[in-house]
């Protein structure tokens, strides 16, 4: 899938409001088991939310975001304060639960 536009990042953040945090980001920062946790729970909803626990620096926040994202494949939908919202389409036509705009 190619990069997600404003319009579709914005029709997300409005999907995820009412979502809870799929994933805690703490101390030990990105680990093998988080990335599995978070990689199961896009396959199982494709949208989800991380919140950051104990990173509150904006710049360590957006290196591990982007980390997190190349590692498992999604995109960034947004984030808000200390919370990030990501997004990765199933490659099953039949399972998409989500269509964007």
């Amino acid at each position: 899938m190619k990069e997600l536009k404003g319009s579709q990042k914005k029709f997300l953040r409005g999907l995820a409001h009412n979502l809870n945090p799929a994933a805690f980001i703490g101390q030990k920062g990105i680990t093998e088991i988080l990335l599995k946790e978070i990689d199961m729970a896009l396959k199982a909803t494709e949208l989800i939310k991380v919140k950051f626990n104990d990173y509150k620096e904006k710049d360590i926040k957006n290196s591990l975001t982007e980390e997190i994202a190349k590692a498992t494949g999604s995109h960034i939908a947004g984030m808000v304060g200390h919370v990030l919202i990501l997004y990765r389409q199933n490659t099953d036509v039949e399972k998409q639960l989500i269509r964007l705009p």
